[in-house]
């Protein structure tokens, strides 16, 4: 396919994602109210643990309006991601073989759930980890969180969860296109299990080893899955390999 092709077809995937966040964000919009809600509600749940004052501030004439507007964007963005990972999907086919397409189409379709899974896992953890931070107001003190620093804070812990379950299918997307060996990815085990560690005591901001735990663990059985596969499918192809070298 010619440059000037592949640009019209870049162009006409980005407007067709672009048109699909933008319905996503309108549908955002008006959800904004539950959402928040719920989103406020370990704030809550934690002032009346702890017997203090804890509520959202709203910092000036047009706080409310951006956290509305950038939730209502977070929650297009997350909800359209099938059809904007479509999207990208739809670009690549053309250069791909058949077998890569349904490869493509494989990661593209297991990759949403993964992330929804760990943003549900992130949306877990932040209860606990809003009742411990929130311990360190002294009593009679008042917390005024700010809306967008607390929204931010939010966001990013079920975004870092999210991505962390996409990982696997990273891995096994490299080991696929022949970019990494499942021996490479074995013998880095150890540094995997150090990261998932250290990822789950940094996001996990609690005192009790229990919540690192518990959160490392899925992450760690996540990558060993993603090992099992790619090292099944290095054996499928060295098999391949030695019946083609040995009908030459």
């Amino acid at each position: 396919m010619p440059l000037a092709q592949h640009l019209a077809e870049l162009r006409k995937r980005l407007l067709l994602s672009l048109i699909g966040v933008v319905l996503g964000a309108i549908a955002g919009w008006f959800a904004f109210n539950p959402v928040f809600d719920t989103m406020q509600r370990p704030l809550l749940e934690a002032a009346a643990r702890n017997g203090s004052i804890i509520n959202i501030n709203f910092t000036g004439m047009t706080s409310a309006f951006d956290v509305r507007l950038k939730v209502a964007l977070f929650l297009g963005l997350i909800g359209t991601s099938p059809w904007w990972l479509y999207q990208l999907w739809a670009f690549i086919t053309p250069g791909l073989k058949t077998r890569e397409r349904r490869y493509a189409l494989g990661f593209v379709g297991a990759a949403f759930p993964m992330f929804a899974a760990g943003a549900a896992l992130g949306w877990l953890v932040l209860p606990r980890a809003v009742l411990v931070l929130t311990e360190f107001v002294p009593r009679g003190a008042t917390n005024l969180t700010d809306a967008q620093a607390y929204l931010s804070f939010v966001m990013r812990l079920m975004i870092a969860f999210g991505l962390a379950f996409v990982l696997p299918i990273v891995m096994v997307a490299l080991n696929f296109a022949g970019i990494v060996m499942a021996s490479t990815w074995a013998h880095g085990w150890r540094w995997a299990v150090v990261l998932a560690f250290t990822f789950s005591a940094v996001m996990t901001p609690t005192p009790d080893a229990w919540t690192m735990i518990l959160v490392a663990i899925p992450i760690c059985l996540l990558y060993g899955i993603a090992l099992v596969v790619c090292w099944s499918h290095d054996r499928r192809i060295a098999r391949r390999n030695a019946a083609l070298a040995d009908g030459l």
